[in-house]
């Protein structure tokens, strides 16, 4: 693959002082992981590669240990502590950069930044001096008043602006020195707009979406998961026989700490799987006495929450029962049944079948009951 030309210099900022608590995580967003790294780290790691230098990154107070981790192994970039407004951070960050002729001010929650909105928004600024990403504004709009709508609003002539936001240096700076310090600006392009400087209009991107809640976290997770569990039970005189959430009359049950139900056991361990958070022995440890003789009901219930929890619905679920007897087929559909219940979807997500050894193995000469599972989950 050929290598891109560069950009014109520039320098940056990203902007990470804020708290970001909105977004659910156990710490400001800028610093949580998403896709697989500090979110912090996506639009750092961009920017250099687009060749901005110097970068700097404003910061919470105290913060600084934290930033460096969330940017360790990364050179060429520059720490600030940023302030009690938007404004104030980047002002300071802006103080921290000698001399420039282009600056791209960037929000660390978009952290899919485009290298194709960096060129744009640097061309643009041949001819302006200042440029924002924006795109259309496509649903109807409605103007509240007191719960109720009172007027629309003109969708053709409002856009939605993104960042980063390029502008030339000098222009910036000063509107940023002539800013009121008791007012709020929603963004640097009203600012520089305030101070009677024109800003042009590119196309943004969809990718540069902005994390604000914790769902916005949840939508980094794969869209599709796969997990698969297998399962074994001898069977015994004198237990009864749980299969598939039900009771099946037979002359042997089988054997375990449980009710031994291979069939909900391997699901549970296929969804656990799926969403990689151990197996069933590591949240039912057969060495704790409260599950003796527990119906693997609760199992698959706590599984289930459990895929729930990190974002998922149940896709689909294949199991297959692997014996001699009892026959399967004419406790299928009541099978189907109790596991689609248990886990509050659709029986027709729920897949049972059932298969023979040929009489080979020990289920064949009918000493156990084996299962496996099959279980794709899919993101909310």
């Amino acid at each position: 693959m050929q290598d891109m030309p560069p950009l014109p210099s520039f320098a940056a900022i990203v902007v990470a002082a804020g708290q970001g608590l909105r977004a659910g995580q156990p710490m400001p967003k800028q610093f949580a992981v998403w896709c697989g790294k500090p979110v912090l780290r996506h639009s750092v790691e961009a920017l250099l590669a687009a060749g901005a230098h110097p970068l700097v990154i404003a910061i919470p107070p105290g913060a600084e240990d934290v930033a460096r981790g969330a940017l360790a192994g990364l050179d060429g970039f520059t720490l600030v502590e940023g302030g009690e407004t938007r404004q104030q951070s980047v002002a300071r960050a802006l103080a921290a950069i000698a001399a420039a002729e282009r600056v791209l001010i960037h929000d660390a929650a978009r952290p899919d930044l485009p290298r194709r909105v960096i060129e744009r928004l640097l061309d643009a600024l041949d001819s302006h001096p200042g440029a924002i990403p924006v795109l259309p504004v496509v649903d109807s709009l409605s103007i509240d008043t007191d719960g109720v709508m009172s007027d629309s609003a003109p969708r053709e002539q409002l856009r939605r602006v993104q960042t980063p936001q390029a502008f030339r240096f000098s222009a910036i700076r000063d509107a940023h020195q002539k800013w009121w310090g008791d007012l709020t600006a929603g963004d640097d392009a009203q600012v520089l707009r305030a101070a009677g400087g024109q800003v042009a209009h590119v196309p943004g991107d969809e990718r540069l979406a902005k994390l604000t809640f914790a769902e916005d976290f949840m939508a980094a997770l794969p869209p599709i998961r796969t997990g698969m569990g297998f399962d074994v039970h001898r069977l015994s005189a004198g237990e009864e026989l749980w299969l598939g959430g039900i009771r099946i009359e037979h002359d042997k049950g089988l054997a375990g700490h449980s009710d031994a139900d291979v069939a909900l056991h391997a699901i549970v361990d296929a969804l656990l799987g799926a969403i990689g958070d151990g197996d069933i022995g590591s949240h039912f440890p057969p060495s704790d006495p409260q599950w003796k003789g527990a119906s693997s009901d609760q199992f698959l219930i706590h599984a289930g929450r459990l895929v729930d929890e990190a974002g998922y619905w149940v896709g689909n679920i294949d199991l297959t029962i692997i014996c001699e007897a009892p026959k399967i087929g004419p406790h299928r559909e009541a099978m189907r049944a109790r596991i689609a219940g248990l886990l509050g979807v659709d029986i027709t997500v729920i897949s049972v079948k059932a298969t023979t050894t040929e009489r080979l193995g020990f289920t064949g000469r009918g000493e156990g009951i084996a299962a496996q599972a099959v279980a794709t989950l899919l993101r909310k």
